[in-house]
């Protein structure tokens, strides 16, 4: 790249790319020169909307099919936000043209679909990652330390989480995420990921031994071919008696929650997904002391709040920018990383697990 920005095409016109274009542009060492989507008309309306709000240095090229915008020789990476029922063709056709690919989640329809989406990665030599922004929050660094300093948390022994939002009716009857086509995973894939993404990450990716799924509720609009989840439960248990459950949600009001339970204490993220707004995202590492004297039993928490400055949202210091501006810096390094890949393809293994668990009633499922 010899220093230059690295030049984007994004995929698709979906909500989450307005978002994506913004932190591309914050990111500093990236621009956006392409936008696709199966509509000209549409790629010009997009492009000219973002253009308004965060204004890339030249407009970007507008393309009415995603073949255009993967053969233009003027794109070294694309941004995949497509319906995840679309996503492995596209990979494998940005990955055979060279393309680095970050990619949306799920990030595939099938394990064996992301193995081959992977292998094809490797095989182009080109960089592959999903786009779980949390990985690239300044926060998480500092999580780190309280998780490994052996005091505020001590061993973990439990992770519990939930990330969910309340739908309303014309979400079940028309969104993508209600159709088994094209978002075949739910609230699994939608909103389940990135629990299981935080488990895994403070574990140190170590795999689980076995995990459980239910399905508490699923539908589908009136033109899919199947029901998806629409609330789901999981619990996963690893090594050495540790465990980890999660609930995601389409039904219930919206929540982003993750508390870690150690031997020392214990460790809350109220919004470990999307930052409260503000430039401070936080945790909370707290300690309970219980004593008793005579008729009096007390109970004290003691509590030390621990904060990052970083910008919640549309900021260059913002998780997606960071995500972006670190995307960037790998391409340009020539290297590929292969921990970003390795942990997008275990998230995919523990969700798929989970799901069949689920379908199977909620039986216990090794993993091998």
């Amino acid at each position: 790249m010899n220093g230059r920005k690295l030049r984007w095409g994004i995929l698709g016109t979906a909500q989450i790319a307005r978002k994506n274009w913004k932190a591309i542009q914050l990111a500093g060492n990236s621009t956006v020169v392409a936008v696709a989507s199966r509509d000209a008309k549409r790629s010009r309306r997009f492009i000219a909307e973002c253009q308004a709000e965060a204004p890339m240095e030249a407009a970007p090229r507008a393309f009415g099919s995603y073949e255009e915008l993967v053969a233009c020789a003027e794109v070294d990476a694309v941004y995949v936000p497509l319906p995840t029922g679309l996503r492995k063709e596209w990979v494998l056709r940005a990955a055979a043209a060279g393309k680095h690919i970050v990619c949306e989640k799920p990030c595939a329809g099938s394990v064996a679909d992301l193995r081959e989406m992977l292998e094809a990665c490797r095989r182009q030599r080109v960089q592959f990652m999903d786009g779980v922004m949390f990985m690239h929050s300044r926060r998480l660094g500092l999580l780190r330390e309280a998780l490994d300093d052996g005091e505020s948390v001590g061993e973990v022994r439990r992770i519990a989480s939930a990330f969910t939002f309340r739908q309303a009716p014309d979400f079940f009857a028309g969104n993508i995420r209600t159709h088994s086509a094209l978002e075949p995973h739910g609230c699994l894939g939608d909103l389940g990921w990135y629990c299981l993404r935080f488990a895994l990450w403070s574990l140190r990716w170590q795999m689980p031994l076995q995990v459980n799924g239910h399905l508490l509720s699923q539908s589908g609009r009136p033109d899919s071919p199947a029901a998806v989840p629409t609330a789901f439960s999981g619990e996963l248990r690893f090594a050495g008696g540790v465990s980890a459950g999660f609930y995601c949600s389409f039904h219930t009001e919206t929540e982003q929650w993750v508390n870690v339970s150690g031997t020392r204490g214990c460790l809350l993220v109220p919004d470990f997904v999307l930052p409260c707004a503000g430039t401070e995202p936080a945790f909370t590492v707290r300690h309970a002391e219980f004593s008793v004297n005579g008729c009096d039993f007390r109970m004290e928490e003691r509590a030390r709040r621990f904060t990052v400055a970083e910008a919640s949202h549309g900021h260059p210091t913002a998780q997606e920018a960071n995500l972006f501006r670190n995307f960037a810096e790998q391409v340009r390094s020539g290297r590929l990383n292969e921990v970003w890949p390795e942990a997008a393809l275990k998230t995919q293994i523990v969700m798929a697990t989970c799901l069949d668990s689920a379908h199977a009633g909620g039986q216990t499922i090794p993993l091998t």
